[in-house]
């Protein structure tokens, strides 16, 4: 069932959008450790260090920070990534550097993959956003390449889907089980894949 999106106390002064920001990077830590059925606000609260009461100030419930949470994580991995491959000469090599850098992006923050697979059972909505978010942004991103004549023309709608797919088991295998293997390796070898396929060369 999906849950119908409240509406957030967005605080109007740094200070307040501090607070809210300490408050979701603690739950952060409380809902990657533990779930969302074992976390409390109280455990969150303490993460933060603020009293139970400031907690209200910014959420109504533990439902609707977990939902604020999976679009606070969204953006922070596309501006993550978004920093990463700005200065990539064409979208191969934005390919590879932005795997390498959700890669790594996956390493410092534990508790992602378990947040957003649960948020489609608790945070539907936000789930749903933080896929289609993506999609619609690298949709974009490899119409405009194609334009550019860096990649061939298709149905860039499909092809962003299925390079997430790829992104995200890529993030689960070499960022969340393995914390060895080198990203830029692994991003070498998938972004070969993007640029040369599986076909055999005649």
């Amino acid at each position: 069932m999906k849950n119908e999106p409240k509406s957030e106390k967005l605080p109007k002064t740094a200070r307040g959008r501090q607070t809210r920001d300490k408050l979701l990077q603690a739950a952060e830590i409380e809902f990657g450790n533990k779930g969302f059925y074992e976390a409390s606000v109280t455990g969150i609260t303490q993460q933060a260090g603020v009293a139970l009461g400031t907690f209200y100030t910014y959420f109504e419930s533990k439902e609707e920070i977990y939902r604020a949470l999976v679009g606070y994580m969204s953006q922070r991995v596309r501006s993550w990534i978004g920093e990463r491959i700005v200065d990539a000469p064409d979208r191969l090599s934005a390919e590879r550097k932005g795997l390498q850098a959700y890669l790594e992006f996956v390493r410092e923050h534990p508790g992602l993959y378990r947040i957003i697979t649960e948020a489609e059972f608790v945070a539907n909505d936000a789930f749903m956003e933080h896929y289609g978010g993506i999609a619609r942004a690298y949709t974009a991103n490899l119409t405009a390449a194609s334009e550019r004549n860096e990649i061939r023309d298709g149905d860039s709608e499909v092809w962003s889907w299925a390079i997430m797919g790829m992104m995200v088991f890529l993030g689960m295998r070499y960022g969340e089980w393995d914390q060895i293997t080198d990203p830029a390796e692994v991003a070498r070898r998938a972004g070969d894949l993007l640029a040369n396929g599986i076909a055999r060369k005649e």
